[in-house]
């Protein structure tokens, strides 16, 4: 019977290409474009590196083989990032290699100390620890967290109501260990069937779950009740915006989309994308406009939502004058900051309602930690002058009037901010009944970024069991119910209107109530491991030097 602390010797080439071959399944299981569905090449991506991980050799060459694979993983996942910018999506692949190689550090540390059977079991609970450290600080990206390889997969991940991300996360590695351990039980009989039997009730329970909540209604009465909604896809090319249009261009494009769908559909609300007004339309400067956007809502008797640039002006013996972030106006002597916001303006005149974005992509809307370094903004990468944002604090939620419910509460998300799975939970706690997207994908032409978007924002539907609107200028534009199902959608560089009912929830799932249950579990138990391998490791130096 072989012993899984003393492995079968594998050799040096064989050794050498596994990484390789882990890092590439990874990739090629994250979503990509529709007819490409990989996805269940998650549940064994793993199983090469750690089999090649198993052996007896120095931390330096096995950390090798672990950034080899994450490096494969990150270039096939994230490469599209160079279309907006190459300098930026080369520096974002090298440091989400780096950044997925940590968990291993505490993975190759136990292995050496207790060997590699207590470091394969341990690995689960690091992953998913770190997985959601790393998301708690701005310099993460966020978008490889494993979990999401799943996103079209909903039939399979509709516990995310439960444990959200994080727990689809840990049911793939807990797989991966798994199948594992039957590639090295392959000549052992009874272990080999005890480990079969366990691979298949990891498939059925998720299956079995998922039956029961999709045929149980969620919220009794309130299921019926929805609102009407209609998407605007004005479909400008990010990079030929303003070479091509003027503000009052931009301006006429949205009006004429959205006066045509409000006479046929006779929506509640309309939604214009990420920075439909590039311009500080709330600012005095503007004010022809804001008034004339608030008599055409007026005459059109329907709320908007819409992304614009907003700015914000500060006394100087202000706290807020010292970021770095804020700049001074010459010509008024002002200290000013621009945020990347949205707001909802509503028909009676009534003031908007401003939600300014918290989470901004790193480097190209905000260099990370600038407000203690200011140096750094030398360092970012914008995107046709955009960048150097301000940075929101608050999860608004955001009310205006249907005419079949009365007032309805929403929460509105953009673009970047989807993949902070904590983040939309707030908002849905918050009291947000059914959940908005604007978003700018424009930048990444026809590769598969913007499918990836539209995948992982699945995800935060089935987490909180709320359906959302998702309005992006170049596509891709869709509704998604509760269980994570796109039931309307607008094709990419399309101008295009899009009209659905969307359902209203108020009840809060599992996950929306205790977002960080099980990444908190897991980060208190991989210390523990971590701390009971340091101390017991004295019995076992001479293992894995």
């Amino acid at each position: 019977m072989s012993d899984h602390r003393h492995p079968l010797h594998i050799s040096g080439r064989f050794s050498s290409g596994l990484p390789l071959l882990s890092g590439l399944l990874l990739g090629i299981s994250f979503p990509s474009y529709p007819f490409i569905r990989l996805d269940f090449l998650a549940w064994i991506a793993f199983v090469p590196l750690l089999l090649s991980l198993q052996q007896d050799e120095p931390s330096g060459k096995s950390y090798r083989k672990v950034w080899l694979a994450m490096l494969v993983f990150s270039s096939i996942t994230l490469w599209w990032v160079s279309l907006a910018t190459f300098a930026g999506g080369m520096l974002t692949i090298a440091a989400q290699s780096f950044f997925l190689t940590v968990p291993f550090f505490a993975f190759i540390a136990v292995r050496r100390w207790l060997g590699f059977r207590f470091a394969l079991f341990s690995f689960p609970f690091f992953w998913t620890a770190w997985e959601w450290a790393y998301m708690q600080q701005d310099l993460s990206l966020g978008w490889l967290t494993l979990g999401n390889s799943q996103a079209n997969l909903t039939g399979m991940i509709q516990y995310a109501d439960i444990t959200g991300v994080w727990g689809i996360t840990f049911w793939l590695l807990w797989f991966n260990v798994l199948a594992l351990l039957l590639w090295n039980s392959r000549k052992e009989p009874s272990p080999k069937f005890r480990l079969i039997v366990a691979l298949l009730l990891m498939v059925a329970a998720p299956v079995l779950y998922a039956k029961f909540v999709v045929d149980e209604p969620f919220s009794g009465g309130e299921k019926k009740a929805s609102v009407r909604v209609s998407l605007v896809q004005p479909n400008i090319d990010p990079f030929r915006k303003w070479q091509d249009y003027t503000s009052y261009d931009i301006m006429e494009l949205y009006y004429s989309q959205t006066n045509r769908v409000v006479r046929q559909e006779h929506p509640d609300l309309v939604i214009w994308p990420e920075t439909a007004i590039p311009f500080y339309i709330l600012d005095s400067t503007y004010s022809g406009y804001l008034h004339s956007l608030r008599l055409s809502l007026k005459q059109w008797n329907v709320s908007l939502l819409s992304g614009f640039s907003d700015i914000a002006y500060y006394h100087p013996d202000s706290l807020q004058a010292k970021s770095s972030t804020v700049r001074l106006d010459s010509t008024s002597n002002r200290f000013f900051e621009t945020f990347n916001a949205s707001m909802l303006l509503r028909p009676d005149f009534t003031p908007p309602r401003v939600y300014h974005k918290i989470r901004l992509v790193p480097f190209a809307e905000r260099v990370p930690y600038v407000e203690y370094f200011p140096w750094l903004d030398r360092f970012t990468f914008s995107l046709a002058g955009i960048s150097s944002w301000g940075k929101g604090s608050s999860c608004d939620i955001m009310e205006f009037n249907s005419s079949g419910y009365g007032t309805v509460k929403t929460a509105n998300i953009i673009c970047y901010e989807s993949i902070f799975p904590g983040l939309v939970s707030v908002f849905v706690k918050n009291g947000a009944q059914f959940l908005t997207l604007v978003t700018n994908d424009g930048w990444y032409g026809t590769s598969y970024g913007p499918y990836q978007h539209v995948a992982i924002a699945r995800i935060r539907c089935i987490e909180n069991r709320r359906a959302m609107a998702r309005c992006a200028n170049t596509g891709i534009s869709v509704f998604i119910d509760r269980f994570g199902e796109i039931y309307k959608e607008i094709p990419w560089w399309e101008v295009k209107t899009l009209t659905a009912d969307v359902p209203l929830e108020s009840r809060l799932t599992f996950y929306t109530r205790y977002p960080d249950m099980l990444p908190h579990a897991a980060s208190a138990v991989s210390v523990l491991l971590v701390i009971f391998a340091a101390f017991r490791r004295k019995p076992y130096e001479k293992v894995a030097k």
